[in-house]
């Protein structure tokens, strides 16, 4: 499959209307976010919702609301990725209980978060979720990570039919931390010292300025892309975006610079490893 799955992460954790008035925060936002990247050529959408407060939550019944929101926007037609990240303020006890009373079809959990627990818990959950449907993309943001993830998809661990989905993570958020190409270089070579590369599917974010640069780097090496205002708000030259559909539009626009089409919503889901569109099972 040569085409370029883009999935727009258009809001994260941390980010709020301060840091850039174009950042999505209600479940109303969301739609009408996911609604506009969908028509730039984004496929999935990797998502958080807030508290009252707006700070990060792990809450079913909001993020039900959000997901309604973002179908009835795009009329049924895009990949929806619901978020377990702790951002410091949740842990594998409330990460699991999101994943099993929501049921999202597509879930994101960092690999050193779901190890939190100890290895036999993340086991158990990794059965629950094959069990269940839910698939899940595994986000790897150093070498370690992806030696330890790389041993437990030797070892069966990851209880995944098929191949097992990841992210690759380039930079970080905190005092100035661009991802660099030279980044992406060193956390791709590590996963392609393990075969990595061949035996998952693979999506690459970057942070900060160096977003762009990165994620062409990605396309070109074969990967899918995340982009968005959860990862970088600003250009190559630090010049604020216009908003998320405009980050999506110039990711569109490399993949097809490099000869791949950019996937439809149901490329995108089966490239997530989902059974369907439908978000929740």
């Amino acid at each position: 499959m040569n085409e370029v799955a883009i999935m727009v992460a258009p809001n994260g954790a941390r980010r709020v209307k301060a840091d850039h008035p174009a950042i999505p925060i209600t479940p109303a936002e969301l739609g009408v976010t996911a609604q506009a990247c969908r028509l730039a050529g984004a496929g999935a959408i990797h998502v958080h919702v807030r508290d009252e407060a707006g700070r990060h939550a792990l809450n079913a019944t909001t993020y039900r609301e959000a997901i309604r929101m973002i179908m009835d926007r795009c009329a049924g037609d895009m990949a929806v990725q619901v978020t377990t990240e702790s951002a410091g303020l949740f842990g594998i006890d409330e990460q699991v209980a999101l994943a099993q009373a929501l049921k999202a079809a597509n879930l994101s959990f960092a690999i050193r978060e779901l190890l939190a627990g100890g290895p036999g818990r993340a086991v158990q959950f990794l059965a629950w979720a094959a069990r269940a449907g839910v698939s899940i993309q595994f986000i790897l943001y150093d070498v370690d990570d992806i030696a330890v993830f790389a041993q437990m998809h030797r070892n069966g661990d990851l209880q995944v039919a098929g191949k097992p989905r990841t992210l690759l993570v380039v930079g970080r958020y905190g005092t100035v931390q661009n991802g660099r190409p030279e980044d992406f270089d060193t956390l791709y070579r590590a996963y392609a010292a393990e075969g990595l590369h061949e035996s998952t599917i693979w999506m690459t974010c970057a942070f900060g300025i160096g977003e762009m640069a990165c994620l062409n780097l990605a396309i070109e090496r074969g990967g899918h892309v995340r982009v968005g205002f959860e990862n970088a708000i600003v250009d190559a030259n630090g010049v604020p975006a216009r908003d998320n559909a405009q980050r999506v539009a110039m990711v569109a626009e490399l993949a097809r610079g490099h000869g791949r089409p950019v996937a439809s919503a149901m490329q995108a889901a089966a490239i997530l490893g989902m059974r369907s569109l439908t978000p929740l099972l």
